[in-house]
């Protein structure tokens, strides 16, 4: 049990159908909300302006003031593409979905890691081999994106996906010399490479220190991304919260589950277990 700290809030992921069951659990708490709907498949193309506009309202009328984030689009879009035409279906879609999110006022977006690549990351991403050809591919795709980002004081999160070493990421993130690009950690892809060498979760956390702005919460079995109720799977949650309390700032957290029954399960297990609020 945690002593003399002060437990950090919880918040979640959800899409704007499902704010009005959640709208005063997350006003109680002026918590951490993440609006997925831009990552839906083919939302961006359908006319979500009105929904969006809605949504906001609501967060407004009931006096939300926590921290709003988006996903953004993902399926399929390689950040680090080399391909100049994929590059610019990349750089649209993720334009769309600043445009989504300078609507419902996000202050922070989640992009996907680059680095997915056969073989270890060991040796796939060192700097004499393909780690600085994705950077340079990642500046290249959000030439555009990035100072739009920034008049809209929105913050770009790339989340760890099949990542297994956590320095190609993080040099990707210095590389933008921005603060305006951060590190997303999401728990359940952590712990699933752990299987296959990589770095568990609670460690992810200690290595990005004050890169850290951003964490997709979610449990599984380290077989798939199960994206389970915290407390159903098999994740070292106490070592996980010691490193998110040994920060010397507090990252967005977001519960992230296939069921949305399981935020409330999961928000509470937390605050049983003395690990959040």
């Amino acid at each position: 049990m945690q002593t003399n700290h002060k437990l950090p809030v919880i918040g979640a992921a959800m899409y704007l159908p499902d704010l009005p069951q959640y709208i005063d659990w997350l006003v109680g708490g002026q918590r951490d909300l993440e609006l997925q709907d831009p990552s839906w498949i083919d939302y961006l193309d359908h006319d979500w302006h009105a929904q969006a506009e809605t949504g906001r309202k609501l967060l407004t009328e009931h006096g939300y003031r926590g921290r709003l984030g988006i996903h953004a689009a993902f399926d399929a879009l390689d950040l680090g593409a080399e391909d100049k035409l994929i590059r610019k279906v990349v750089e649209t879609r993720y334009l769309q979905s600043l445009e989504f999110g300078a609507i419902v006022g996000a202050t922070h977006m989640v992009i996907h890691s680059p680095f997915v690549a056969f073989g270890s990351a060991l040796v796939n991403f060192t700097p004499k081999s393909n780690r600085q050809r994705m950077i340079d591919a990642a500046h290249a795709t959000l030439e555009k994106v990035l100072p739009i980002a920034e008049r809209q004081q929105c913050i770009l999160v790339i989340e760890n996906i099949r990542d297994k070493n956590p320095q190609p990421l993080l040099d990707l993130v210095r590389s933008f010399n921005s603060d305006y690009v951060r590190l997303s950690i999401d728990t359940g892809h952590a712990a699933i490479m752990e299987r296959d060498g990589g770095a568990p979760p609670y460690q992810w956390v200690t290595e990005a220190g004050d890169l850290l702005a951003h964490v997709h919460v979610q449990d599984l079995d380290g077989h798939d991304d199960r994206h389970w109720a915290v407390g159903e799977g098999d994740l070292n949650w106490r070592a996980f919260f010691r490193a998110i309390n040994a920060l010397n700032h507090q990252p967005r957290l977001c519960i992230e589950v296939n069921d949305m029954s399981d935020i409330a399960r999961s928000a509470a297990w937390l605050e049983q277990q003395g690990l959040a609020c």
